[in-house]
């Protein structure tokens, strides 16, 4: 078992010791979608350490997805329940790049791509070459793409 997907199971035993329930039910959805993930495809394996973190982001975007529709369908509780959920989740996941150290990379990105002849809007497939494998796993790919075209539109 990956030390990942080991400490998810550990911390789950020990929510559920804890009486802690959005904890415990949170961590059981997960380690369903590692399993389900395992068992995908035509052969069933071992998830590494980092598809096991996909997996992770994947379930706290659906949170924050799921938080923003019952905010806006006015169910405030859900959305609560939602947003807590995508907090125990945070916890596994590595330290978000803060605005400005993306506005960094993306900046050194856009630069490489002037240097090799690609400017304006057109260039945005070859700066996102370039700044998402720099950046994959630190920042979601929406922050990263509205980034990129602000640079190359100003």
């Amino acid at each position: 078992m990956t030390t990942l997907k080991s400490k998810l199971q550990a911390d789950l035993n020990a929510a559920i010791k804890g009486r802690d329930e959005l904890r415990s039910s949170t961590l059981r959805l997960t380690l369903a979608a590692v399993q389900k993930e395992e068992v995908a495809g035509t052969q069933k394996r071992e998830l590494s350490d980092d598809e096991v973190q996909k997996v992770i982001a994947k379930e706290a975007k659906k949170r924050r997805e799921a938080a923003d529709a019952f905010a806006q369908g006015g169910r405030a509780e859900s959305a609560e329940r939602e947003k807590a959920e995508g907090e125990v989740l945070a916890e596994y996941l590595p330290k978000q790049l803060s605005d400005d150290e993306l506005r960094q990379i993306v900046a050194r990105a856009v630069e490489e791509a002037k240097a090799a002849g690609a400017e304006g809007p057109r260039a945005m497939g070859q700066v996102m070459k370039i700044v998402n494998p720099k950046v994959a796993g630190l920042a979601e790919g929406g922050r990263v793409a509205a980034e990129v075209k602000k640079r190359l539109a100003g």
